[in-house]
């Protein structure tokens, strides 16, 4: 279940990209690339996959992926929808780990810089303070010129490196370049994203990723280091607190909009996975002191 590597290009005049994205969705396929991606979402809501990591993402994120690491953002439904007047939009930044050169961080001065783009193979994403300082910076920086360009990816980078972060991934991915799996890593996300909310058969996800069962089973715990029922677990979960986020449906109307056909089973996968009963989410969700 190889990821697709996916090449960047770079301006011939500069030493790292930054641009603005505005689509109608993001569509990101499963890939992967040897620069590192800092990312501010600015519009847009849905499920994004990060190493072995499922969250929700929402405008306001600001995320930093690892150089090599995989990662596939994926719109919600109603972004795919005909005439539906929605648009996703983020400022993205790449630039290869050691574009400043290696002296720099060979310096003591350095340290915490190497040991961030360490961290990063596990994939960060910012909270609090530090992410709204960094907002403010990229803006400055998508209008930067020459020197100045450096100076602020580099203060971002310092920022960042100074504070607490939570990392995404269990641990660092490292994705060779075997791109023969891509479209069957696609079909497979796509098809669960689809149809979580329902049962899903494992003979009808084999037969999307054209294996048998067991090969099915073997494939995709080697690759993802997580069984096929736990993937889909953690994508009900998710889904079930954007919907507390929102707060408008009922506990139980959560449990089976999110694809539980047991509330009990519910309560017990939501507080295995976000460490809190659901209750006590959408309270702490409604207090700010929880994210999706």
């Amino acid at each position: 279940m190889k990821p697709q590597l996916l090449k960047i290009s770079l301006p011939s005049e500069c030493s790292f990209s930054i641009r603005q994205d505005v689509v109608p969705h993001f569509y990101n396929r499963w890939h992967y690339h040897a620069e590192v991606e800092l990312v501010h979402i600015q519009q847009g809501h849905g499920t994004q996959f990060v190493g072995d990591s499922i969250q929700r993402f929402a405008p306001g994120d600001v995320l930093l992926i690892g150089a090599n690491l995989p990662h596939y953002w994926r719109c919600d439904a109603e972004y795919f929808a005909s005439q539906s007047g929605l648009q996703a939009q983020a400022t993205v930044v790449h630039f290869l780990p050691d574009f400043w050169g290696t002296a720099l961080l060979d310096l003591p001065e350095s340290r915490a810089l190497s040991y961030l783009l360490e961290q990063a193979r596990r994939g960060i994403r910012l909270h609090g303070p530090v992410r709204d300082a960094v907002r403010r910076l990229l803006a400055r920086l998508l209008t930067a010129t020459g020197v100045a360009r450096l100076v602020l990816l580099l203060r971002i980078l310092t920022l960042v490196a100074a504070e607490e972060v939570e990392l995404l991934a269990s641990s660092p991915h490292s994705a060779p370049g075997n791109e023969a799996d891509t479209e069957r890593i696609n079909r497979i996300y796509a098809y669960s994203l689809a149809h979580f909310q329902q049962a899903v058969p494992l003979t009808d996800i084999a037969a999307v990723a054209n294996l048998s069962v067991h090969s099915f089973c073997r494939y995709f715990k080697a690759h993802t280091r997580k069984s096929y029922s736990r993937f889909l677990l953690e994508l009900r979960v998710r889904h079930a607190c954007q919907l507390l986020h929102g707060g408008s449906l009922s506990i139980a109307q959560v449990c089976y909009e999110s694809g539980f056909n047991q509330f009990s089973s519910f309560n017990k996968y939501f507080k295995q996975i976000t460490g809190m009963a659901p209750l006590y989410y959408r309270q702490t969700v409604q207090r700010g002191a929880a994210t999706i």
